[in-house]
């Protein structure tokens, strides 16, 4: 119990940014929480926060451990309501939101494999690329591709995404195989107007990666659109296994640079802190998760 209660005070107030925060959520005073920080800093040997007398910061190893602690309690929370909800039926509304072309593919037609099973649930799924504001907007949960970073919503790792660079067979013939990503400044580069740059792994650093800069004849914010004009052998684009796995398989597409390509990054369901989310959430977020980080749900 006393591990319990240290862990859920270490996730509030990293979510919460303060310990009177913290200690309001949990009807405690923020001795309490200080207390109970202290020995779990204590058992574990590492130093989790900074904490001032305003607010509280994370460290690195307090980072890496909140998304574990946040992960362990929402699994209890979920052991429990099945135990003790035994034959409820989920029923409610759920607002949904999730980016448009992983939505469009691989959220969409698990929400309706959802609702046929839950027959009392209703969704409503907003496909979009806009980082959505989920407190303020209503959303119950989000899924989002990439490493989180905002500790005042949960995260749960539902998977993992690996982008590859790609080209049809007719481009490669006629313009080459880059073998080195420095070679992508010879070669035309579809770009993603709000990407940063295309990320490899780091040469130097076998643990980092590089944010490489490209450019080309075309670039447009929609992946999809990007997509085509590589099938159409118009250039190299840099997209995600989700969307080009099957062009991979039956010949399509050609990948690249495969030995320089980045570690694959989560994906995530989020949602905003709350002491009870509710069920007909947690089934539908158990339901992505199952399909999701099974490994063989993405082979074509």
């Amino acid at each position: 119990m006393d591990r319990f209660k240290e862990l859920s005070a270490f996730v509030i107030a990293a979510q919460r940014g303060s310990l009177s925060a913290a200690a309001a959520a949990e009807g405690v005073t923020p001795a309490v929480i200080s207390r109970r920080l202290d020995s779990l800093e204590s058992r574990l040997g590492v130093r989790l926060l900074v904490r001032t007398t305003r607010r509280i910061s994370l460290t690195f190893e307090g980072n890496a451990f909140l998304e574990d602690g946040q992960r362990v309690l929402n699994e209890l929370a979920n052991a429990e309501a099945a135990v003790s909800l035994g034959g409820v039926k989920a029923s409610g509304h759920i607002r949904l939101s999730a980016p448009a072309g992983f939505g469009r593919r691989h959220v969409a037609p698990l929400v309706m494999a959802f609702l046929e099973d839950n027959p009392d649930v209703s969704v409503s799924l907003d496909l979009s690329d806009r980082m959505a504001d989920l407190v303020n907007e209503g959303i119950d949960v989000a899924i989002r591709l990439g490493e989180m970073r905002d500790s005042s919503l949960v995260s749960i790792r539902l998977g993992q995404n690996q982008r590859a660079v790609v080209a049809s067979p007719a481009y490669l013939a006629r313009c080459g195989v880059p073998a080195t990503p420095d070679e992508l400044a010879h070669h035309n580069c579809l770009a993603l107007s709000q990407q940063r740059g295309w990320v490899f792994r780091d040469a130097t650093d076998a643990s980092g990666s590089r944010v490489l800069r490209v450019s080309g004849s075309f670039e447009c914010n929609d992946g999809a659109v990007l997509r085509e004009w590589a099938l159409a052998g118009a250039g190299l684009a840099w997209r995600s296994m989700w969307e080009i796995g099957a062009d991979l398989a039956a010949g399509r597409l050609v990948s690249v640079l495969d030995e320089f390509a980045a570690a694959p990054v989560g994906i995530y369901a989020v949602f905003p802190q709350r002491r009870q989310v509710a069920l007909r959430v947690r089934l539908l977020i158990d339901r992505l998760k199952h399909h999701f980080s099974h490994p063989d749900y993405w082979k074509p």
